[in-house]
């Protein structure tokens, strides 16, 4: 899905005015979505691998089918991802090796140290999150100020994804010792900061309404709107993990659908490709 989404964003946000088979057969960017996506496979890698204990609560299920792989290939499929990740990167350039690198320390300081760290994990988590996209919007030197907006929008929401998922995990969590936000201020203290992350959510969401041409993805951002608020109102009558999974998965959904809303904002591009 982040490959995908690098590609769409390349192609309908970062670099509209380029050629849509420049884009797309574009080596540099080609080796900077294969690196992303090694890294972040080998990051979900040693996220599993810290996390074991705590998931064997919160995912018995999950844990039944990790099991089956040892901890010693899990570590060795980690280093070879990461070394195909900082090879690839290589031949970019050398910026690209020393981002890639920071960004595979980055994650596995978050696995080891930050996540368990209230509020500073679940900002490190989303910011390691958009870094893909990060790299692209750097590959293209674009700094119009939509592009900005666009990512200051998914920032909040996966913010808000990552609390929720604490809240969802709240029996794992305290059974390891993480001190996450639910567990130290609360239920009602939690769903108080994710209420107000999600209302600043609807603020870019506006912005890209109202003062951005972004072609018919509007609809999307009325149609995500409108499904916050909902959020909100259901964020405050859930009471146990069912519901917080709910949560998980709308906030998961609306997520899944802006990689494909992406589309929207050129339609006439898309039919010309298709017909």
């Amino acid at each position: 899905m982040i490959t995908l989404a690098q590609y769409l964003a390349s192609i309908y946000i970062l670099a509209p005015e380029r050629r849509l088979r420049n884009v797309i057969f574009d080596p540099n960017l080609f080796l900077i979505v294969t690196a992303s996506a090694l890294v972040i496979a080998s990051g979900y890698i040693i996220n599993n691998f810290y996390d074991a204990e705590k998931d064997l609560i919160n995912k018995p299920t999950k844990s039944m089918l990790d099991r089956l792989v040892s901890q010693r290939f899990k570590l060795t499929t980690y280093f070879v991802l990461n070394f195909l990740a900082v090879l690839a990167a290589s031949y970019i350039s050398f910026r690209a090796v020393v981002f890639f690198s920071a960004y595979i320390f980055g994650i596995w300081l978050y696995s080891h140290k930050l996540s368990r760290i209230p509020f500073v994990g679940n900002f490190v988590s989303a910011t390691l999150a958009i870094t893909p996209f990060f790299v692209v919007f750097v590959y293209y030197k674009n700094f119009e100020t939509v592009i900005f907006v666009h990512a200051l929008f998914l920032f909040l929401l996966i913010l808000s994804r990552e609390i929720i998922k604490d809240m969802e995990n709240i029996a794992g969590d305290m059974a390891q010792n993480y001190k996450t936000i639910p567990i130290i201020y609360g239920l009602g203290r939690a769903k108080a900061l994710i209420t107000l992350l999600v209302a600043l959510t609807l603020i870019p969401a506006i912005l890209l309404v109202q003062k951005f041409n972004i072609g018919y993805m509007y609809l999307y951002f009325i149609a995500s709107i409108l499904s916050l608020i909902l959020f909100m109102v259901l964020l405050w009558k859930a009471q146990d993990k069912k519901h917080f999974v709910w949560l998980h998965n709308i906030l998961k959904f609306i997520i899944v659908v802006g990689v494909f809303s992406i589309l929207l904002i050129n339609v006439d591009l898309v039919l010309n490709r298709i017909l």
